[in-house]
């Protein structure tokens, strides 16, 4: 046979060959179990944990250095805190920091993370006692978003408060989604469907998109315009609007129209079942 045919018939058996195997598909981003924190730069500390207080959330506990007091972590349930940091000369910007996700083999998302071309930090212990390791993420208001993993460890300072700081009047008992400004959703979108391995859900728009975690949690993230928020933060708690309002009119706190209530910094928690 003419070599020119020979390599006429290897090229068309080799795409059948390639046509009759199926395609292959990325290997998934390994489970995440849900929204651990987030993160909140205040002004106040004190008035910051007083206004909480009044939803029925408590401190759980605090981190201090020198005899001052540079986290405090608020108890949503025990796999949900509300980080707040005081301000400080260097760091004077109130408003969101980060939002930090929770898993249970936090190595193997880590690994994933650097095989996909990204640059998460080494996984270390955090001053609290869990797991930890950062990254950047899309392009915030005021640069690339820190995000943050961890994964709850024996004898951590988490752990070792289950059960406890659990407000018996709590307006809500989950987290449920979190806003994450960026200075363009169309690129953060994309980072968290194709390098993060969160799971569009919903209809999305050329603004918004909503994303599951990985691994079916009911718990998610929004990817909004930096206009909309700037630099201040929103959540959503789980609980009834109607219900909730009720339940502040005794506290002096009001939610508005949207069922959106307001925390001193001008951080958003939206109520919504």
């Amino acid at each position: 046979m003419p070599r020119y045919f020979a390599l006429r018939l290897l090229a068309t058996v080799t795409l059948c060959l390639a046509a009759a195997l199926p395609a292959q598909q990325p290997e998934p981003s390994p489970n995440l179990a849900g929204i651990a924190h987030i993160a909140l730069r205040v002004h106040s500390l004190d008035a910051s944990i007083a206004f909480y207080e009044k939803l029925g959330f408590v401190k759980a506990f605090d981190l201090s250095r020198d005899g001052k007091v540079y986290e405090a972590f608020i108890k949503i349930n025990d796999h949900q805190f509300l980080e707040l940091y005081p301000t400080t000369p260097k760091d004077s910007e109130v408003g969101f920091l980060h939002v930090c996700f929770y898993g249970f083999d936090l190595h193997s998302v880590h690994d994933y993370y650097a095989a996909n071309g990204l640059k998460p930090t080494e996984v270390k212990t955090a001053g609290a006692g869990n797991l930890l390791f950062t990254m950047p993420g899309p392009a915030a208001p005021s640069g690339p978003q820190n995000m943050e993993y961890t994964q709850y460890m024996p004898g951590s300072l988490h752990s070792k408060d289950a059960g406890q700081h659990l407000g018996p009047n709590r307006i809500a008992v989950e987290m449920t989604r979190v806003l994450i400004a960026t200075d363009d959703p169309a690129k953060a979108a994309a980072f968290y469907k194709d390098k993060v391995g969160f799971m569009p859900f919903g209809v999305p728009t050329p603004t918004h998109t909503l994303f599951k975690l990985p691994g079916g949690t009911s718990e998610s993230v929004e990817i909004v315009p930096s206009a909309q928020l700037g630099h201040k933060a929103q959540i959503t708690l789980d609980a009834d609007p109607l219900k909730a309002t009720a339940a502040l009119k005794s506290t002096g706190l009001t939610i508005d129209t949207d069922h959106i209530l307001t925390d001193p910094d001008g951080n958003r928690i939206l109520f919504a079942r």
